[in-house]
């Protein structure tokens, strides 16, 4: 029998060391390092066989224009919301990695597409966490249609390769990578090397038989995706599940993409008999009521529009430090915009508490909010109401200007959809230069004043009463 030894490995960056440290001198993370057992004798015999995928014809190198080009048809999930944030479909042979919080509906949202491909093509579902039974129960409850999908509740790396060589299905869904145990590593299930290894075999063998595949990631109390990073590196799609799982609308984003548009959003809702698509979005994040301290904009979420409610709440206060609380937008942002309308509009916000929230809880991190932030602000200190369909498009600079933002027509458009009859934007956005004509009330500003003067009707530089 081998004699047994200890090394301690990072979780978060995968560094070795002999000896253990309560912080990773290499990554810098505290209480990542843990200790797992190797074997100190080097034979042949406890040398681990690599696994290995039959291809008996060598490739040759070629020049890149000599090489024919093969037609790679996408393969539809079977939710447009879904093919929409991988850029159109699965692309056969790529691994899309999902990631999300504990409960958001990652494997529910695989079970339902799984279901719904598995009418087309074979599809494979590996339940690394859940039993056979546990499965179909969950996908009783989903009333999903009859289909041939496979089923298959399996924790063995190796077993789950034989059977993806046995049955090459068009589609594989693996739930989850960290739940996959390679027996020929040291190890417990999740750690970064087992990890590594699990998602570098099933990236070999997708490529080799052009199966997409689709691993459910696990995501660490900060939020990032648990593993070793080379795991987002290996992988050709990152996305993210996210939303509250105390509300039912769920958001679907992509982080990374190789064949397709990142900061895709793709909106589902969360109902009794599974996951819902949602047509029209922008209904979910509008109260259509109006109030002081509501202000709409438009956001864009990489080629999608999305109206948007802010709500901002101005409360005087009687300490020294006021407080500042943002709710899906960057609270420095918040705090350079609160800057900017005290030092340019005269209003004494550094003795007031500031809180402000995305209806929804969309999180919006394009400049393109700004000129709304600002309004909503000024609407709960002076108590105004915004006038009904009114849109506030633009980004504030330190000096109080407004500054053109991107895909204003899109913008405009979309507002002009949902029914508003009014939108305040910068000047020079190219409302001339538009290939199609725009119905909206347009007002073009170029500074926070002449915007606030169009949006609220009132002249707060020269009415401080």
């Amino acid at each position: 029998m081998s004699r047994l030894a200890s090394i301690y490995i990072c979780q978060s960056c995968g560094a070795q060391t002999r000896q253990f440290f309560g912080r990773c001198s290499n990554c810098g993370d505290w209480n990542s390092i843990v200790e797992q057992a190797v074997s100190s004798v080097n034979s042949k015999s406890n040398q681990r066989k690599p696994h290995s995928f039959k291809d008996p014809r060598p490739q040759l190198s070629e020049p890149i224009g000599a090489l024919k080009e093969k037609a790679l048809d996408r393969l539809t999930s079977g939710y447009g919301e879904f093919d929409r944030v991988l850029g159109g479909g699965l692309v056969p042979g790529s691994l899309v990695l999902v990631g999300g919080d504990p409960g958001i509906g990652k494997s529910t949202l695989l079970l339902q597409s799984a279901t719904t491909m598995a009418l087309q093509q074979s599809v494979l579902y590996v339940s690394a966490e859940e039993s056979a039974q546990q499965v179909r129960l969950r996908w009783k409850r989903l009333q999903g249609p009859e289909s041939n999908l496979q089923l298959l509740a399996e924790t063995s790396l190796e077993l789950v390769l034989q059977e993806l060589e046995a049955l090459q299905p068009a589609v594989a869904i693996i739930d989850s990578i960290q739940a996959l145990h390679d027996e020929h590593l040291s190890g417990a299930p999740g750690s970064v090397g087992q990890v590594r290894e699990c998602s570098s075999a099933l990236q070999r063998l997708a490529k080799q038989q052009n199966t997409s595949l689709l691993l459910v990631g696990h995501v660490t109390k900060e939020g990032m995706l648990a593993g070793p990073k080379v795991l987002e590196h290996l992988v050709d799609v990152v996305l993210t599940f996210e939303g509250d799982r105390y509300a039912s609308h769920r958001l679907l984003r992509a982080v990374k993409n190789r064949y397709g548009a990142t900061h895709e959003l793709g909106i589902f809702e969360m109902q009794g008999n599974g996951l819902i698509e949602v047509t029209n979005p922008s209904e979910i994040f509008l109260n259509r009521k109006s109030a002081a301290g509501v202000a709409t904009i438009v956001a864009c979420e990489g080629n999608r529009s999305l109206a948007v409610d802010l709500q901002a709440l101005i409360s005087a206060t009687t300490y020294a430090s006021p407080r500042r609380t943002a709710t899906g937008v960057e609270t420095n942002r918040l705090h350079q915009i609160l800057a900017v309308l005290e030092k340019h509009m005269g209003l004494a916000l550094s003795r007031h508490d500031c809180y402000l929230a995305v209806a929804g809880g969309l999180e919006v991190e394009e400049p393109a909010a700004d000129l709304g932030i600002a309004t909503a602000v000024i609407s709960s200190y002076r108590d105004l109401i915004l006038p009904e369909g009114t849109v506030l498009i633009g980004e504030l600079g330190l000096g109080g200007q407004l500054r053109p933002v991107g895909q204003i027509q899109q913008r405009l458009q979309e507002a002009e959809r949902l029914g508003f009859q009014r939108a305040v934007f910068p000047k020079g956005s190219g409302l001339e230069q538009m290939q199609t004509e725009v119905k909206l009330q347009c007002f073009e500003a170029s500074n926070i004043s002449e915007a606030l003067v169009m949006a609220l009707g009132v002249d707060l530089e020269n009415d401080q009463n």
